[in-house]
């Protein structure tokens, strides 16, 4: 792979992974417009989502020092938040190991992205009409309610949904402030996107080395990891100033556009 390819995959990758517009769905487009496609650029587009994950590491570093203290008995609400975190992603493990290669066969092209994409962005126009964000703080998060929003991650395995999409309304539903649910979002992709990263990197290993080549691998992860540092550190001080409403406009207008072009034949789907 090229290597400016690979910084305009992990520019993407870094932008979108934690906004709620769906980096997969990004990921499959940049893909497609840069005519790459095959196991060896779906497994990138997931590796490079390390870049993402040390950027969210850097900028919730106390609660991950937190979760570890807890561990070792030395913070309750460390423990409290290590044992939500591995609750709620334990739905995705199950099923992403049970359906990962199906998933792939039937849902990774730009027609399911752009159905996804629609639909998530009434969704949200549907909750910043009806829906009330909670009123309880991070802290005060049950091990039952992680499990729900750990439920709703699962809806993610569809690409063009977001994950922190419906983490992030689901954490709200259950009773989270909007501040908790996104930290709670951000918190558990630290632990998805890891656990994908590394079944992917370990289940690609060859056709990776091959096919993508160590420059492209550090070029991707790099870009990825600089753009995550700034879309979401905006996208935190967004959302607690204007909400959820912006995304939805976004993922509505990209599906029109990338629905009209496939009708055209301008983009393969």
């Amino acid at each position: 792979m090229e290597w400016w390819k690979a910084a305009i995959l992990g520019i993407v990758e870094g932008i979108t992974e934690y906004l709620p517009v769906s980096s997969t769905g990004h990921l499959i487009l940049a893909e497609r417009a840069l005519g790459l496609h095959g196991e060896a650029a779906n497994a990138f587009a997931i590796c490079i989502q390390a870049g993402a994950i040390v950027a969210v590491l850097q900028l919730y570093r106390g609660r991950v020092a937190q979760g570890f203290a807890g561990v070792f008995g030395k913070d309750p609400d460390g423990k409290a938040l290590t044992r939500n975190l591995v609750v709620a992603f334990a739905p995705a493990a199950v099923l992403g190991l049970l359906f990962d290669d199906l998933i792939e066969e039937l849902l990774f092209g730009l027609w399911p992205v752009v159905t996804a994409w629609a639909v998530g962005g009434l969704g949200i126009l549907a909750w910043t009409r009806l829906g009330k964000p909670g009123t309880r703080p991070l802290e005060q998060l049950g091990w039952r309610a992680a499990f729900l929003i750990g439920l709703a991650q699962c809806v993610a395995m569809w690409p063009g949904t977001s994950r922190s999409l419906v983490t992030i309304l689901a954490g709200m539903m259950v009773g989270l402030t909007l501040p908790a649910a996104v930290e709670f979002a951000f918190l558990l992709g630290l632990v998805t996107l890891g656990a994908s990263t590394c079944y992917a990197g370990l289940k690609h290993a060859d056709v990776l080395w091959a096919e993508v080549g160590p420059v492209a691998l550090v070029v991707g992860f790099a870009t990825a990891w600089l753009s995550a540092a700034l879309a979401v550190k905006w996208m935190v001080g967004w959302l607690q100033k204007h909400g959820l409403e912006l995304f939805a406009w976004w993922r509505l207008a990209l599906a029109g556009i990338v629905a009209a072009a496939l009708a055209a034949g301008v983009l393969q789907p």
